[in-house]
């Protein structure tokens, strides 16, 4: 019977919003076995009737430029898309409200599959949060030659210590969109976004140490964002770590 099918994809809506807490409608849907899944609006309208939708929230730009120091241009042109690993990476900082204070996050997101390649938190937003990130990033997923880093106009970007680390790796070519101007850096902000709406708003990090914030970010980033959570930029909505395994046995395949 139709009440009894409706059940039954209630109860798997349920369990797909266990496993994945802040999926909107379209992934609920997916995650849900083929024979259990019905049409988007019916999925909307069980979601609906049982509290299952989510709000959004989105956050903020935090960079300030430094009119002094020397400008980039934007060899990404709004384009975030790779056909490889290691051929454009976006970085950004955010920060997370904590109990004892603040902690930064700066991020370096790979184009070709989304993943977080490389990250550093700290409690301040120095320029060496960003260059630990991006050191995080080489030494763990290394880069190709003429690897484009896109990021802002930020002080921490345009800043001599992070030009001598970009420097120090010899065939890296900057690349800066406006300050506060999300949409010339809208794939790192969707990322940020994410991580605001699925961990810190859903876990009221707020109220938590900074330490504890610290390693349940490192968390959700390492064992689920990079390898577990579909995205949608993705074939197949693939998790990014999955798509780039994928590439790299391309070549055995062929």
């Amino acid at each position: 019977m139709r009440t009894d099918r409706d059940a039954q994809l209630v109860s798997a809506l349920k369990e797909a919003r266990k496993e994945h807490p802040c999926y909107g409608v379209r992934g609920l849907r997916e995650a849900v076995e083929p024979a259990l899944r019905a049409s988007y609006g019916k999925c909307y309208r069980l979601c609906r009737e049982n509290g299952l939708l989510q709000r959004r929230r989105h956050p903020h730009s935090l960079t300030k430029r430094n009119r002094r120091d020397l400008q980039s241009g934007d060899l990404v042109q709004r384009d975030f898309t790779a056909a490889k690993p290691g051929v454009k990476y976006l970085s950004d900082i955010t920060q997370i409200q904590c109990a004892d204070g603040k902690l930064y996050l700066a991020a370096v997101l790979d184009c070709y599959d989304g993943a977080i390649v490389g990250f550093s938190m700290k409690h301040h937003m120095h320029a060496d949060l960003c260059c630990d990130a991006l050191r995080d990033a080489v030494s763990r997923y290394g880069y190709q030659q003429g690897l484009i880093l896109h990021s802002d106009h930020g002080s921490q970007y345009t800043s001599q210590e992070y030009r001598s680390v970009i420097a120090g790796f010899g065939s890296i070519r900057q690349s800066m969109g406006r300050t506060h101007c999300c949409f010339d850096n809208a794939r790192m902000e969707s990322f940020f976004a994410t991580l605001k709406k699925e961990l810190v708003y859903r876990l009221h990090c707020s109220g938590m140490k900074r330490d504890a914030v610290r390693k349940t970010v490192f968390r959700w980033i390492e064992t689920y964002y990079n390898r577990r959570r579909r995205n949608t930029a993705n074939d197949h909505n693939l998790p990014p770590l999955v798509k780039r395994a994928r590439f790299a046995v391309r070549p055995l395949a062929a």
